[in-house]
């Protein structure tokens, strides 16, 4: 196993702690439907219990559901990634099941302040998948599968498909529960929105002197190439040249420090690119 691949492997383990925690800590303690196959997997628990007095794992339950989504991942998007995604479903469901109950991690049943903090807590358990390049299965197979192929993040569609299913539960165990379980998805999604930021699409545009060293930087840390433009400054009257490239938000950073490094004089100027027409390399996953 290389380097690379074991820090995934325990991204992704990290990633089955925290999803596990989250469930047992603020979920299960304010009765929430955190949505996607884990929601539909805990309402299902829950109404066998209080209809039939029978109990369910959870974790038989969301490797059921996802046997279809594991295929459309090994199918379509990449067999390392199905891999590891596999890895955090089955670790996640063990360790749910496992820590169910423990008096320690009762630590508060303020159904507010689990929306909030499970909310958070469940993106940072996912972005650890995506950084990965796994995911935490379900819906999220689904997301990437869409993201993949259109290049716009999925994750807003997929609240809007968890809001319908939360009417579900809802109509059973109380609209209270439900709304608040809106909530939680809410802060969940916009949690994970910032923190993960790989199909957000930022535009550059770099007036430099050194515009080989600075395409060679762009080209070498992206793979995305550039259009060079030659202009000249009103005020100095020398001519400079300008490279307009498209990047990912999640190399913006990296890549200005990088461009910084080469050339310190670089005037770059950064705008949040709200729509891409044509192509634009994508990495695949694995």
């Amino acid at each position: 196993m290389n380097t690379s691949f074991f820090k995934r492997v325990l991204l992704v383990l990290l990633g089955a702690v925290l999803m596990a925690l989250n469930i047992n800590i603020f979920v299960r303690s304010a009765n929430l439907f955190p949505g996607g196959f884990s929601g539909v997997a805990l309402l299902l628990q829950q109404s066998f219990e209080k209809f039939f007095a029978i109990h369910l794992p959870y974790s038989v339950l969301v490797y059921a559901f996802n046997i279809i989504p594991v295929w459309i991942g090994f199918k379509f998007i990449g067999k390392k990634f199905t891999a590891l995604s596999v890895l955090m479903i089955l670790v996640s469901g063990l360790l749910t099941d496992f820590t169910a109950g423990l008096s320690f991690l009762n630590i508060t049943t303020d159904p507010l302040l689990c929306c909030v903090f499970g909310g958070i807590l469940n993106a940072v358990s996912v972005a650890c998948c995506l950084f990965a390049d796994s995911s935490s299965g379900g819906t999220d197979f689904i997301a990437i599968f869409i993201s993949e192929r259109t290049g716009n993040s999925a994750w807003n569609y997929i609240f809007a498909f968890n809001c319908l299913l939360l009417v579900v539960a809802g109509l059973l165990f109380g609209w209270d529960k439900a709304l608040y379980s809106i909530i939680f998805q809410y802060a969940s999604t916009q949690a994970l929105n910032l923190i993960y930021r790989r199909y957000e699409k930022i535009t550059l545009f770099i007036i430099t002197d050194k515009p080989d060293e600075v395409f060679e930087i762009i080209l070498m840390l992206t793979n995305h190439t550039a259009t060079v433009f030659e202009g000249k400054g009103e005020y100095s009257g020398t001519t400079h040249k300008m490279l307009y490239s498209v990047v990912s938000a999640g190399e913006c950073a990296g890549l200005e420090k990088a461009i910084r490094s080469k050339d310190p004089n670089a005037f770059i100027n950064v705008i949040k690119s709200k729509e891409i027409l044509g192509r634009f390399f994508r990495r695949l996953p694995d």
